[in-house]
């Protein structure tokens, strides 16, 4: 048994190997900032994670048409539910993390995006016959 053993390869960790994973880490994000601002991307931002909930909860409002037939993709507002949601998950999970501009952008987008599923959820309501009487 001790053959076996001896046969298995020992991994040997030097006292820098840290320093070196950090250095690698360090020149990597250098590498790919550059790549980014070589290609025209901004720097990321978090109003632009921000923009992809509101861009997903206006497809659940129906406010997008369909790329492949060009027909208007109807309103589904559990889905723009499920966005606003997770935007405000976004909100309670970062609230000691951002500066007061974010916090605002943050506050105002959740409020206008509620007011406008109140509207949609209002406008598809359609009166009953009761409603009508």
């Amino acid at each position: 048994m001790t053959e076996a053993n001896d046969q298995k390869p020992k991994i040997i960790v030097d006292s820098d190997w840290k320093e070196e994973v950090r250095q690698e880490k360090e020149a990597l994000d250098r590498e790919t900032q550059e790549v980014g601002q070589a290609a025209g991307l901004p720097a990321p931002h978090l109003a632009e994670i921000v923009q992809m909930l509101v861009v997903q909860a206006s497809i659940g409002f129906g406010g997008f048409q369909d790329p492949q037939s060009g027909e208007r993709i109807p309103p589904q507002l559990p889905v723009a539910k499920h966005y606003i949601d997770l935007l405000e998950l976004f909100q309670q999970k970062t609230v000691n993390n951002v500066d007061e501009e974010e916090k605002k952008l943050i506050e105002h987008t959740l409020h206008e995006l509620r007011i406008a599923f109140v509207q949609m959820a209002g406008a598809g309501a359609a009166p009953t016959d009761k409603d009508k009487s």
